[in-house]
């Protein structure tokens, strides 16, 4: 197996695109090589100006509790969503778009930050990468 992590971003809400950036981070760091496959809700993030507008997975409360998490997390000094996806683009990581999802949901190329994504594929890519790597996560 290659010292690898591939994870799909399923979701869009907040703590699990943090979560998946952590975890892609921390295997860059660990020198392992690092993809994110983002597919349906996960996708819409990386939409312009999308990374940071996904709900709390967990009491929301309308927007409340999301702004007392990203308070708490002001306070304890975590990057931002936006810097966490920088370090893992230098890092190396590889962020791959779901080109079924863009098609079920209306989304165009020109609608993404194309900054950010290493390719635009499918499930085969997907199971290319997934078929030897050493970590495998659903977020």
């Amino acid at each position: 197996m290659a010292n690898k992590a591939v994870i799909i971003v399923h979701s869009g809400d907040m703590d699990k695109v943090y979560s998946a950036l952590i975890l892609g981070n921390g295997a860059l760091s660990m020198g392992m090589e690092s993809s994110l496959f983002f597919t349906f809700w996960g996708l819409q993030r990386l939409k312009k100006g999308g990374l940071d507008k996904g709900p709390l997975s967990k009491m929301n409360m309308l927007g409340l509790g999301k702004w007392m998490i990203k308070r708490k997390m002001k306070q304890a000094k975590v990057a931002s969503l936006e810097k966490m996806m920088q370090d893992y683009k230098e890092l190396g990581g590889k962020i791959l778009a779901c080109d079924m999802t863009m098609d079920i949901m209306g989304v165009k190329k020109e609608d993404l930050r194309e900054d950010l994504i290493s390719d635009y594929c499918g499930v085969g890519t997907y199971m290319n990468e997934a078929r030897d790597a050493s970590v495998t996560l659903f977020i």
